[in-house]
This record gives C-alpha cells, structure tokens and sequence, in this order.
C-alpha cells in the first residue's frame, strides 16, 4: 500500500488570523492528494455506465476544403494544367488585360464562389461578399456552445493551472501520481535518513520526484500533450469575441436576416478558424471529468449532478461540430480574400504542460515540507511549554476563535494570551511572585526611581489575569469588540460586512498584541533589575539592594529585624535568597523564549 500523502497534523489549537466572509473553494492541492485513485476510476466507471461521450471529430477537412489540395502556390497550379487550358486562360487574359495566371486565379475563385453557393445557399453569398443570416445564426449557437465551457476554466485552468494538470495526470497515468504520492512525503524521506537535516530531507525529495518523472513514458506524454492541446484551444474557443464579430451584423430586408461583409471582420474570421482548425478532436473523457470536477469541487462528488454536466458538455461540443459541418469558413476565405490557396493555421498551445506540471509538484513538496516542519516545531513547543507549565493545560481564552470554540472572535495573539494566563496561574503565583513581593515590600533600593520601576513592573504582571480575562470578555458577544463584530457579520452587503469586521478584528488584535508587548516589556525590566542584584553591582544601570546582606542572611523566611512580620512573604527554608532570585530570572527567560517561539508558530500558521 505505501505510505500515505503527508497531510498536517493539527498542533495548534488556534485559528488563522484571517477573515473568511463566505465558504471559499477547497484549494486545489486538496482535490490531488485527498482524491485517491481508487475513487477517481469509480467516478470514471459511474460516468461511463451512464453516459457516452461522442468521439466524432469537431473539424473535418473535407467540408472545408482539403489544405492539402490548395497547398501549392497557384504558379505551380497554374502549369499544371493541360496545354489547352493555358490557350483558353490566354485568350481570356487578353480580353481582361491581366496575366493568364491571374484569369486563372480569379476562375478558380468564381468557380469556388458557385460550389459554396450550392453547397451552403444561406451562408455566403460570394458576389456581394455578404455573410447571411445562416452564418449569423451559427456564428451565435458557436458562441452559446464555446460559453459554457468558460466558468469550467475559469474555475479551474485559470485559477491553478498546475492543480488542474496534476489532477489531470493522476487519470491519464495513474502509476506516476501514486508515486509521487508516496514516494515524496515528509514520513518516508525523514524515516529512511534519520541523520538527514530538514533541508536534505526535502531536496531528497525533489530527487524522488525527478527519478519518477523520468519514467513517464512516451505515449503518457502523448496523451498529456493532446489533452493540454485541446485545453488550449477550448479555452481560446471559450474567449474568443464573439460578441464584437456578431455586432458588426445588421439586419437586411431582403435577405429577411442579419448580414456582414467580409471585408469587415476578415481578421477575425481569421483567428476564428485557425482556433476552429485546431480543435479537430474533442477533448478526452478525462479532461472534461477534469473541468467539471473542479466547479463540483468537493471531496465527495455527486455523480449525477456530474453526469447532468457532461450531457451540457457534450451539446455544446455538438454546437462546434454544427457550426463546421454548416459554415464552410475557410473556403468563405478564400472566396473573400481571392486567395485560392488560404489555409487554416495550428495555433500553439499546451506546450508547456510539463514544465507546469513539474512546477507544481515543486511547490507541493515545498508545503508538505513546510508543514512537516512547522509540526516538528510546534511539537517542540508544545513539549517546551508543557514541561514548564507543569503539564497542566493551556486556559484557553473563552470567546477567541478557537478548536474548541470555532465560532469565537479571530484575533491575532491568542496563543500567547492562553499561555500567559496559564503561566500566570501555574507559574507566576505559585514560583515567582514570592520572590517579587518579597523585593517589592522589604527591597532597599539606592534610587527611587529603580524602586518605582520595579514596582508598576511588578503591577503589570501581578494584574496580567484580570487584565487578559477583561479583555476575553470584551470578545465575548456583550462585548466592545465582540459585539461590533457579530453586527457586522450580520450586515447584508458584502463589502460592508467585511470592513465592519475587519475593524472589529485589528482593533481587538491591536489590544491583544499591546498586552502581549506590555507583559514582555515588564518580563524584561524585572530581569534587568533582578540580574542587577545578583550580580551586585552597584555601578550598573540598576544596582543592588542596599540591604542586601540581610536578604542574603535571612534563609529560614523570617522577617528582616525590625520590619512587621505581615510585609514578608516566606520563601523556602531550604533555599537561600540569592538562589531563589536565579531561579526566577532562569523562569522569567524560559517565558520570554516560549513567547517568542509561539510568534513563530503564530506566523507560520498565519503563512502557510
């Protein structure tokens, strides 16, 4: 069976910081990896049971007259004909004053004129050089046709065209998609080099995806080549402008329809039938389950609703083969032109399938790399701050957006508001805040300053609940940004909604970020004081207690001689002051290091 695709493992108890003001699509990437092959070719086998897609050509070169047979120059034409005729083109030539290969040319025209005239009666009319209504009306049923395939590629080709190959790769050669499934996640390369870094882990993989890639045959890349052939040419069928072409028609009263010079639209006329030479074949059974699998866009696809699509598909595929087999157009051409050797040209067009194609793979490993790692990390962090917190669990913020409460207020900070409040309740009352109101009540500070410093530190942290708790209630739907929130929500139009919001969001991010930035900043200032005090140095920026060597002589947490017994709060009897002081510093580090780690995890998340 193989190892699976690597797909994330949800770490992170958070939402993204971003605004979702709808459903939005699946990303594509999902639909290649999630859809495995096995339901892919039930989907196939569900559609063909039921329906039957023509494989009659769109273009044939026999109603629109054989390039080939026109492919010589008209010199070369012209000398092959009989000796008599060269006498007759003569004797013509010397009634019209032209050459006698120019009377020849224009009978081959006036010749072709009348075969079009009896082939197709209300289509052209080669003495006028009028397109009639018959050509109108093909010219608006092309269009209706080519339209509808316009929101399938728009919905898919348009918006991730290395998607849509990839997905389209995983029908036409089932064997190199498992393989690049399997043989590229994070798992396998990881498990079998070990000692490999992160890095070498994931240029190992892109050498896994090359070696596959080499292995695709020449029939696959064939087959990939016609498919991305025919994309292109529907896609230039799809957007062609029909609309300008169609106005320059105006109603006629004696044909009782619209009519159109030639002369008017011959450029494009022109690009119409080198898109219309081009797409002889109809697209394969896979790239039109492609194109439709992609506007259904769901994990679980309703076959019949698929099958619904098709049979539209296939109507309007009929409207290009109606249109050919009605409107000989490159012989309309060259009546109109007088050029009797006009031909059709192939444009190009899908050439590039491969190096898309290997383009987004590219990219996919990158992410499940990216993701790998970012898991790798937040695990890490998850480990980190478990142990520090005692392996209690993080309180998490009641009415943020969260796993738990995925209909709460998205807000950037979140992650480090949960952990502070923890921190605060496991680590911060019950290891740290001795050892500060110890300092704040009994410290002799050399300047006062210091000592008011130290204390509206001090006062920060020892407020750090409440202030996070008033302002989870402040999300909360009563709340001031909660409630601005939710009314936006409600808002009919769009872009109203969206900016109500928004403004919600960065104003109640604004805060949370100003919390966070406060709680550091007083983290900071306190180590900044304390390691000043253990290192005794009174010629620092902060300096040591004056009364220092009481605190250091006092080990059994009595009070310091002279003070009332209720100002001092009781530190270990096994531990001396200098040692307790160092412990707070070493935990007030580990906080500032776990709060700048979760920034991390807090930008990838946001990134990726």
């Amino acid at each position: 069976m193989g190892i699976p695709p690597y797909r994330p493992v949800d770490l992170y108890p958070f939402a993204t910081y971003s605004l979702d003001m709808g459903e939005e699509d699946r990303t594509f990437h999902q639909l290649v990896s999630e859809m495995t092959v096995e339901e892919r070719n039930n989907l196939l086998a569900s559609i063909s049971e039921k329906y039957t897609f023509s494989k009659e050509p769109l273009y044939e070169d026999s109603l629109q007259g054989n390039p080939k047979a026109t492919s010589t120059t008209i010199e070369d034409q012209f000398n092959r004909l009989p000796w008599y005729r060269h006498i007759w083109f003569f004797i013509l030539s010397l009634f019209k004053s032209i050459t006698s290969i120019k009377a020849f040319e224009e009978n081959r025209i006036v010749n072709l004129g009348k075969e079009i005239a009896s082939r197709f009666p209300d289509a052209f009319n080669y003495k006028r050089n009028w397109l009639l209504p018959l050509f109108h009306k093909a010219l608006t049923d092309l269009k209706n046709g080519a339209r509808f395939f316009y929101t399938a590629l728009d919905s898919s080709v348009h918006r991730d065209k290395g998607a849509f190959y990839a997905f389209l790769v995983s029908l036409e050669m089932e064997d190199i998609h498992c393989q690049l499934q399997t043989q590229t996640v994070p798992q396998r390369i990881s498990e079998e080099y070990p000692d490999a870094s992160e890095i070498e882990w994931q240029q190992l993989a892109f050498h896994e995806m090359e070696k596959i890639l080499v292995e695709i045959t020449a029939e696959q890349r064939e087959a990939m080549y016609a498919n991305a052939r025919s994309l292109y040419c529907l896609k230039e069928l799809a957007s062609f402008l029909y609309d300008r072409l169609l106005l320059a028609f105006e109603f006629e009263p004696s044909v009782d329809g619209s009519i159109c010079s030639v002369k008017v639209v011959q450029d494009q006329l022109l690009t119409l039938n080198n898109i219309l030479y081009s797409f002889k074949e109809p697209p394969s059974m896979a790239l039109i389950e492609s194109l439709f699998v992609f506007i259904l866009n769901e994990q679980e696809y309703d076959a019949v609703e698929l099958q619904n699509i098709l049979v539209k598909a296939e109507d309007s595929l009929a409207a290009i083969r109606d249109f050919n087999r009605q409107i000989p157009l490159t012989l309309i051409l060259r009546c109109a032109s007088l050029d009797i050797t006009l031909e059709p040209q192939a444009i190009s067009g899908g050439e590039d399938w491969f190096v898309v194609f290997q383009d987004y793979w590219k990219k996919h490993i990158d992410e499940q790399f990216g993701s790998f790692q970012q898991d790798r990390h937040r695990q890490k962090l998850f480990e980190s701050f478990t142990y520090f917190l005692r392996g209690k669990n993080l309180r998490i913020l009641e009415y943020a957006e969260s796993e738990s409460n995925p209909d709460g207020m998205p807000v950037q900070g979140i992650f480090s508001l949960s952990f502070l409040l923890t921190f605060y309740t496991v680590v911060f009352i019950t290891e740290i805040n001795g050892v500060l109101r110890d300092i704040l009540l009994n410290g002799d500070f050399y300047k006062r300053e210091h000592r008011t410093a130290f204390t509206e530190h001090y006062n920060t942290l020892i407020k750090l609940e409440d202030t996070i708790k008033g302002f989870d209630y402040n999300l909360s739907p009563s709340g001031a940004y909660g409630k601005r929130y939710v009314q936006g929500s409600n808002e009919v139009s769009v872009s109203v909604k969206r900016r109500k919001m928004q403004v919600a969001f960065e104003e109640a991010s604004n805060e949370a970020v100003e919390i966070i930035s406060r709680t550091k900043s007083s983290i900071e200032g306190l180590l900044t004081i304390l390691e000043a005090i253990v290192r005794k140095d009174p010629d620092g920026q902060y300096t040591a207690l004056a009364n220092m060597s009481r605190f250091i002589e006092r080990n059994t947490g009595g009070p310091l001689k002279g003070e009332q017994s209720n100002q001092v709060v009781s530190q270990p009897k096994e531990a001396t002051f200098i040692t307790s002081v160092v412990e707070v510093i070493q935990k007030l580090h580990q906080t500032l290091q776990i709060l700048a780690d979760i920034d991390v995890t807090e930008l990838d998340n946001t990134t990726a």
